[in-house]
């Protein structure tokens, strides 16, 4: 288990913590550069974030609450789901019928849904499944994915080997 920021960026240029045009925070080279040091190290100290982007060890602290609050980032402990159960983990892309908003919300509510997104393409949602075995994600799949009102097919990709999970994207 180790931990990581997972953030999202909106660059200002002029350092502002104001809002820009899409609604999120904008930040500056300075909070951007924070959260690349607590993405290469989610654990690593205030004093040192510090004295890497030049602020004292209670203005790192301050932006980093700051950070947090504004919902730019969240430092997670991640887990390789093999070690703590979890053997079995698919995609299932799911087309529905009608408005999306009320099967991705019901499927957001699911504790084996670990990511659930709207999409472009060939399937309208696309969610990650994490599950204890194949029993498990069958049942998922079959009794609460499938019977969703709206939902009027899936397509499953069950992993076999993970090769790669990170989020480490920066924060170009």
């Amino acid at each position: 288990m180790h931990s990581e920021v997972v953030a999202s960026r909106s660059a200002d240029p002029k350092g502002s913590s104001s809002r820009n045009g899409s609604g999120a925070p904008s930040l500056d080279s300075v909070s951007l550069a924070i959260i690349e040091q607590l993405q290469e190290d989610g654990r690593r100290p205030y004093a040192a974030i510090g004295k890497a982007v030049g602020l004292s060890e209670a203005a790192v602290r301050q932006r980093v609450q700051k950070l947090l609050d504004q919902g730019v980032m969240q430092i997670v402990a991640v887990t390789d789901p093999l070690t703590v159960g979890f053997r079995r983990q698919a995609m299932v892309g799911i087309n529905v019928e009608g408005d999306l908003d009320p099967v991705a919300d019901a499927l957001t509510a699911m504790p084996e849904c670990e990511y659930v997104v709207m999409t472009a393409g060939s399937f309208d949602l696309m969610v990650e499944v994490v599950c204890e075995d194949d029993d498990h994600l069958l049942d998922v799949i079959n009794k609460r994915i499938r019977a969703l009102p709206g939902v009027r097919s899936t397509e499953s990709f069950v992993y076999l080997k993970l090769k790669k999970q990170t989020y480490m994207w920066g924060t170009r």
